[in-house]
């Protein structure tokens, strides 16, 4: 259950800034280099203030259908997702209800709540029973567009699981590919989960993971 909430918990949350993250480019080599990850990946540290800003055509509530290709017996992720204009007229990901609708649908009733940060649009807490709690903060971020139907976003977080004993620590990065298919959203996302900070000497991927989604427009 741990596993699957820390590798999927920024599938749609995953997501990715505005102003210096834009660079054409960076984001296709990135994927490029696939799966031979490892850090320092290309992505700008984000501001308290910075958001992954979408295009026009992401803004409503989406049923959004996730299938992971490691797993493709497994039956499909089902939640859904809200992209909205925020009080600076940037159109994005509501964070909270899209991570509390992620982890409903893998956990059930483990997952107490998801509590955003005031002061960062990059930090989030999601509380489990058991005493746990997950912190997820974004510490790289970088978004592209190279053509008006196609928008790519990249991700690095670092999540803490509290525990009652020692805290756990992870860092995911997740690459996601959007692209208009008459009117749904068609999805990639290429996942790779890296060793703690201090583990080792080395900082290549550990493990990796694709996904593909479907988002489909609700009423």
């Amino acid at each position: 259950m741990e596993r699957r909430f820390w590798m999927l918990l920024i599938g749609l949350t995953i997501l990715l800034s505005g102003g210096p993250a834009w660079a054409q480019g960076n984001l296709e080599q990135r994927l490029n280099n696939w799966p031979q990850w490892s850090l320092p990946a290309p992505l700008p540290r984000p501001s308290n203030q910075d958001d992954l800003i979408y295009p026009e055509w992401f803004e409503g509530l989406w049923q959004v259908e996730s299938m992971d290709l490691n797993a493709p017996d497994d039956p499909p992720l089902l939640h859904q997702a809200r992209f909205q204009t925020d009080r600076r007229g940037r159109l994005v990901g509501d964070r909270s209800f899209n991570a509390t609708a992620i982890g409903r649908a893998l956990l059930g009733d483990q997952l107490l709540g998801v509590e955003e940060d005031p002061d960062s649009a990059n930090r989030q807490i999601a509380r489990l029973k058991g005493d746990l709690y997950l912190e997820t903060t974004v510490t790289g971020r970088r978004q592209e567009s190279p053509t008006e139907d196609t928008f790519l976003a990249d991700e690095l977080v670092l999540q803490i699981l509290h525990t009652p004993g020692a805290p756990r620590l992870s860092r995911i990065e997740t690459l996601s590919r959007y692209h208009r298919c008459g009117e749904d959203i068609c999805a990639e996302q290429w996942q790779a989960r890296y060793p703690d900070p201090g583990q080792t000497i080395t900082n290549k991927a550990v493990s990796v993971h694709r996904y593909q989604l479907t988002m489909r427009p609700l009423e």
